[in-house]
């Protein structure tokens, strides 16, 4: 049974975390719950508030604790979530390994792709812990899908995958996250399940940009579509369920990413279609727009494994080339014709 759990990260999704595990409505015994955040001073300020500026309208919980140094925040975890952006996944879980409890699993709330290695979150994790091979092995997996973190923070419905190779832990995880406005499903496919929170985050650039422009609703519904078929053809090809990429954390959460105005790689991608330079906004931003750094790794796992991601290449070439979103609309839409296929 998960007595204690630490959340790693104060940002939208770690505090959301926080809320879903103290919610009056989980309908079982809470855990007590540490969050840990860098640097210090934010930390800090939302053990002395209970608010971040992350997410203004979210209040948290009395019971959550926040530590303050390393070693406390991990002493008793039985379970830990990492909700660290994931490009600072492995400096962070560097600098906490010597802390970690050899018993605590592992769940990542991250939609990432590591630039230098192409690795996941969770096997990020797995690296930088290095666990003895020939020992029990550590309970590893993810929580995805459709999350906006300000509708999480007013308790409107919602639904996540819990993932692992683990079906026990699944369950575990399924059981801990289950409150009366959030639904949890199980997903043995945990490759697929990160792979896909990952690359919509690349399409959902490709969306904002479509706003941006003002080119209609049937563009970005068009959009979508061949953006699923491309990440999914990806997915297949690296050894995922194509039955993932049609589910709650495949194209269930590609659609909200698309369309709400809250996602912030959507926003992103509207400032580029209006004009504005990438670095300004990334300064701007008090956010991690994740799918940035995605974008390259996703380019790179393309080339690794020869799948034509064409929604994709155009993202990079617009992010880091300096081609023009209107130049990349016309060469997508001038592409040879072909029939439709999907995965």
């Amino acid at each position: 049974m998960i007595r204690h759990v630490t959340i790693l990260g104060c940002g939208q999704m770690g505090l959301v975390c926080g809320g879903i595990l103290t919610d009056a409505g989980r309908g079982a015994v809470a855990p007590t719950v540490t969050m840990w955040g860098h640097p210090p001073e934010e930390a800090a300020e939302l053990s002395q508030l209970r608010r971040s500026g992350k997410l203004p309208d979210f209040e948290l919980d009395p019971a959550v604790r926040v530590a303050l140094d390393d070693a406390s925040a991990l002493r008793e975890a039985d379970l830990i979530v990492s909700a660290i952006p994931v490009q600072h996944t492995r400096s962070a879980w560097e600098r906490l390994r010597p802390f970690v409890p050899e018993r605590a699993g592992v769940v990542s709330v991250a939609k990432g792709i590591e630039n230098k290695t192409m690795m996941r979150p969770t096997q990020i994790i797995a690296d930088v812990l290095g666990d003895d091979p020939d020992g029990p092995p550590r309970p590893m997996g993810c929580l995805s899908g459709p999350t906006i973190a300000t509708e999480l923070a007013r308790c409107l419905p919602a639904t996540m995958i819990a993932a692992s190779d683990d079906p026990a832990f699944s369950e575990a995880l399924q059981k801990l996250f289950t409150t009366s406005w959030m639904r949890i499903y199980t997903n043995p496919d945990l490759l697929g399940v990160e792979l896909a929170g990952a690359t919509k985050n690349v399409i959902a650039l490709a969306a904002g940009v479509l706003d941006g422009l003002q080119a209609g609703s049937n563009a970005k519904s068009a959009l979508l579509a061949r953006g699923l078929a491309e990440i999914t053809r990806l997915g297949v090809t690296m050894g995922a369920s194509p039955d993932t990429f049609f589910g709650i954390a495949g194209v269930g959460d590609l659609a909200t990413t698309c369309f709400s105005p809250h996602g912030r790689n959507r926003s992103c991608g509207e400032a580029l279609g209006k004009g504005e330079r990438l670095g300004d906004y990334l300064d701007r931003s008090p956010m991690v727009v994740e799918g940035v750094a995605t974008t390259r790794s996703v380019v790179s796992l393309a080339e690794k494994y020869r799948v034509d991601m064409p929604i994709t290449h155009a993202v990079h070439q617009v992010l880091f080339e300096g081609l023009d979103p209107l130049e990349a609309i016309g060469r997508l839409m001038s592409r040879g014709m072909k029939d439709e296929s999907v995965g």
